[in-house]
Order: structure tokens, then C-alpha cells, then sequence
């Protein structure tokens, strides 16, 4: 089983991800994970892949294809997340399933409201320790004490770029990388959208349940 994550940063991909990973015994890839992995082992995809993101460029299409595909051969199924990005590299995914006779099973989308995100992304707060960097949020999911982390008392800090400036550009990047994307998968009927309105009374258990009903309705056809 295969199935990639689609969502604007903020929008939940990484716990919902998560929760998929564990209810199918599926393996999580996530791009940056395998980045950093790939360079803290200094292999030669990963030397080629710091050269970009050393000078703060996207690593090309390429690259993280051959990357993807080489941890693919040591798995039977994988929840995607943060690949494919580009209609290019959707196109490999396919060819490379294909050739194992595999397919993706589902693309979830998870589609919260910009201004939603931007509340919720700039009320983000971390703790500051280093080995704890346990997550919080100061509107909807706040530490006992203000200020201070749960499990280990450090302060908690708020990310430089959790700003709601920033989050707003980010997003509209977002919206214009995944667009056609979002398409790309819409034509070959394996998108799954899942609303989430973070001021109603969804909670993270709906949203995990929408979406377990979205991939049990595909495996079943």
C-alpha cells in the first residue's frame, strides 16, 4: 500500500501520517528525513543533495527522485510525505510503481482554511531543550504553565519564522507549487480530500477517522 500526503504546511500531514503508519504497518517517508539521513551518512546521492540545500536551493527533481526510489526497493509499502512535489516527479513515482506492479492506493488532501493555518502555525510554540523539543500550542494545545514545557520545565520557544507574515508566503508557495499537482492526482480519481476546520468540533480523532475511511473505501475496491 502506498499513499501520499498532500497539505499545506501546518495542516497536519506529519500526525496524520503517522496515525496511517501505524493502524497499516506502513513505513513514513518524509523527504527531509531522508535528506538528512542520506547526508549524515555521506553517501554519494547525499553529497549531492547538501551541495543544493547548503546554499538554501531545492534539491532537483532528479536527485530526490533516485533518492525516494533507493528507499522504496527496501520496502513493501509507504506513507509519502513531501514527495512527489512536482508533476515530474509524480510521473517517476508512477513508472517506478509500475514497473514493480505496484500503484498508489490513495492521495490524501488535507484542506484546512489559509487563515486557519495561519493561526494555528503562528500559536506554535517548542521547547527550547535540545533533547526534549517536546511541541505545543498556545491556543489549542497549551503546556500546564505558560511558558514552560511538561516534561521537562526548559522554556518554550517560538520558531523565527512562525510569524503570520511568513506563514502567508509560505502558503501562497504552497498553493502554487501543489495546484497542478493536486490536478495531476484529481484526473486519475485517487484524490482523497479531507476538510478539517480547526474552530469547529473536529478534533484530530475525526480527522484520523475521515481518513481511515477514505483508504479502507479504496483498498475495498
Amino acid at each position: 500500500m502506498y499513499i501520499i500526503m498532500l497539505g499545506a504546511p501546518g495542516s497536519g500531514k506529519g500526525t496524520i501520517g503517522t496515525e496511517i503508519c501505524k493502524h497499516y504497518n506502513l513505513t513514513h517517508l518524509a523527504t527531509g528525513d531522508i535528506f538528512r539521513e542520506e547526508i549524515k551518512n555521506q553517501t554519494e546521492l547525499g553529497k549531492e543533495a547538501e551541495k543544493y540545500i547548503s546554499q538554501g536551493k531545492l534539491v532537483p527533481d532528479e536527485i530526490t527522485i533516485k533518492l525516494v526510489e533507493k528507499q522504496l526497493d527496501e520496502l513493501d509499502g509507504a506513507v509519502l510525505d513531501g514527495f512527489p512535489r512536482t508533476i515530474e516527479q509524480a510521473s517517476a513515482l508512477d513508472s517506478y510503481l509500475n514497473s514493480k506492479g505496484k500503484a498508489i492506493t490513495a492521495v490524501i488532501d488535507l484542506n484546512v482554511p489559509d487563515e486557519d493555518l495561519v493561526v494555528r502555525t503562528s500559536s506554535r510554540v517548542i521547547c527550547s531543550n535540545k533533547t526534549c523539543r517536546a511541541a505545543y500550542n498556545t491556543k489549542f494545545m497549551p503546556s500546564k504553565v505558560e511558558g514552560v514545557c511538561d516534561v521537562c520545565g526548559s522554556a518554550l520557544i517560538r520558531r523565527a519564522d512562525d510569524v503570520p507574515e511568513i506563514i502567508r508566503n509560505r502558503l501562497k508557495v504552497y498553493h502554487e507549487e501543489t495546484e497542478q499537482l493536486i490536478n495531476y492526482y484529481r484526473e486519475k480519481e485517487l484524490l482523497e480530500p479531507i476538510d478539517i476546520n480547526i474552530y469547529s468540533e473536529t478534533t484530530r480523532e475525526d480527522t484520523t477517522a475521515k481518513t481511515f475511511n477514505a483508504i479502507d473505501k479504496r483498498i475495498a475496491e
